[in-house]
């Protein structure tokens, strides 16, 4: 079986190599040879000249690699991103038209409430969530919630009015933050 192995600086490197690890292999049939250490010594030499001027070209190899795996990182953070922008976009566009139905329907339901007797938009007004009911008699004009508010069961007004007094607290935040 013949061995070709590559001419030049490298091809002497793997034959140094391959010659090294023989050795090892078989302890017993060099261990009469005193020049062994020697042409070990030489190896050792040139093989850390040849680590120290390949050193630049491998860190810069090492560079472009961490280079190409970070401007890979940065394109997938990017289309995240852009992910997360168009999801933003759908929900502002979602709570825009959320917002403007709520308010048609809360128009709609003060009008309502402003024609009806106080005795009956109080029955009504306690099976309501108590915030919307809150939000209905605020708007209201005060003569009529206050005729709707004592016709209301007493700790279901006290549940409006706490709602009321604490949506109109100046020390409330109007914006979540």
């Amino acid at each position: 079986m013949t061995v070709l192995f590559p001419s030049g600086f490298l091809g002497r490197r793997l034959i140094l190599a391959a010659a090294g690890c023989a050795m090892l292999a078989m302890p017993s049939a060099f261990a009469q040879e005193v020049g062994a250490p020697a042409a070990m010594s030489a190896n050792s030499d040139e093989i850390q000249q040849f680590c120290t001027n390949i050193a630049d070209a491998a860190r810069d190899q090492r560079y472009l690699l961490q280079k190409k795996d970070l401007e890979t990182l940065q394109a997938q953070v990017d289309a995240r991103i852009a992910t997360l922008e168009e999801r933003r976009a759908e929900y502002e566009d979602w709570l825009k038209r959320r917002n403007d139905f709520l308010k048609q329907a809360e128009l709609g339901l003060v009008d309502i409430y402003k024609t009806m007797k106080a005795d009956a938009a109080a029955g009504q007004l306690e099976l309501v969530n108590p915030g919307i009911a809150a939000a209905i008699v605020m708007k209201l004009p005060p003569r009529q919630s206050s005729l709707i508010l004592a016709e209301m069961d007493s700790e279901k007004a006290a549940v409006l009015t706490n709602i009321i007094s604490s949506a109109s607290d100046s020390t409330t935040s109007k914006e979540p933050s």
